[in-house]
C-alpha cells in the first residue's frame, strides 16, 4: 500500500516513565508486553498491512529493526511529528505511536480506507464509546464527550497531503498551552469551548470548525473496534493489553 508511515516513539526529557522504571528499560517502546517489546507489535501490524516501508520512526533508534528508518525528533509529540513530516516523508502518511500493541492490520485498513474515502486533508481515528464500553465495561478510558458521539482517540492520524500539516502545526503550538486552559481556549474559540463544556458540541461541528480555521478539510474517522482505543499509558493498561493478547479479554 503506497502510504508512508511515521511512528512516534519519543518521550519527555527528564521525565521517568513509571512503566519504564518497572520494566527496567529506558525507552517506552521497549516495555515488554508478554515478553515482547511493545514496538514489535506495532511493526508487525504495519508490515502485515503491507504499508510502505521502511517505516519512519521519531524519538527512537531506527537501528533497532531493519524495517525502520530514522526521522528527526523535537520537543513534544506534535513537534516531532512536524519535524519528521517536513523532512522527506512522502504523502499520504499514516502517523501512529509505539505504545499501541493491540494495533492490527484490520484497524489500519479500516482507518486508511475511510480516510481516503473522506477525501479530507487530515483525518483522526476515533473509537465510539458505544463500541468500547460494552466490550470493556470496567476499563477507564478518556473520552471526548461530544453530545452526539462520545469518542476516544486511537493514536491514528492520516495526512493526505502537505495541507494536512496545518493541523500538526496548530497542535504543535497549542501543546505548549496544555497547562494554561484559558489561553488554550482563547486560541481555539470561546464559543466552541463553552458548547463543549455544556454538552452541546457535535463531533462533526468540531471538525468543521478546524477545517474553517485552518483552511483545510479535516475529518473524524470512526473505527468500530474497541481495541483500537486501548494504548499503554499506565500499569492497568499494560495488564489489560497483556490479558487481551493472551486471549483473556477481561
Amino acid at each position: 500500500m503506497s502510504v508512508s508511515v511515521l511512528i512516534l516513539a519519543g518521550q519527555r526529557e527528564g521525565v521517568v516513565d513509571p512503566l519504564c522504571a518497572e520494566a527496567g528499560v529506558d525507552r517506552k517502546a521497549m516495555i515488554p508486553i508478554n515478553g515482547t517489546p511493545m514496538i514489535d507489535y506495532v511493526l508487525n501490524a504495519l508490515s502485515a498491512a503491507a504499508l510502505k516501508s521502511p517505516f519512519h520512526v521519531s524519538g527512537f533508534d531506527a537501528k533497532y529493526d531493519a524495517r525502520l528508518t530514522q526521522s528527526p525528533s523535537a520537543p513534544g509529540p506534535a513537534g516531532s511529528a512536524y519535524a519528521a513530516l517536513t523532512e522527506g516523508i512522502s504523502f499520504p502518511c499514516l502517523v501512529t505511536t509505539c505504545d499501541h500493541p493491540l494495533l492490527t492490520p484490520e484497524m489500519l485498513n479500516v482507518f486508511i480506507r475511510k480516510s481516503q474515502e473522506s477525501g479530507a486533508d487530515f483525518c483522526v481515528g476515533l473509537a465510539p464509546k458505544s463500541v468500547i464500553a460494552p466490550a470493556y465495561p470496567d476499563t477507564q478510558r478518556t473520552y471526548w464527550k461530544f453530545c452526539d458521539t462520545p469518542v476516544s482517540g486511537c493514536n491514528l492520524f492520516y495526512i493526505a497531503n502537505p495541507k494536512g500539516l496545518a493541523v500538526i502545526e496548530f497542535w504543535k503550538e497549542a501543546q505548549h498551552l496544555r497547562k494554561q486552559p484559558f489561553k488554550l481556549a482563547r486560541t481555539i474559540a470561546w464559543g466552541l469551548v463553552f458548547k463543549y463544556l455544556f454538552g452541546r458540541l457535535q463531533l462533526e461541528e468540531a471538525f468543521a470548525y478546524v477545517s474553517r480555521r485552518l483552511n483545510i478539510t479535516a475529518s473524524p474517522v470512526l473505527i468500530p473496534i474497541a481495541e483500537a482505543a486501548i494504548d499503554v499509558d499506565k500499569p492497568s493498561d499494560k495488564a489489560l493489553v497483556e490479558r487481551i493478547l493472551a486471549g483473556g479479554q477481561t
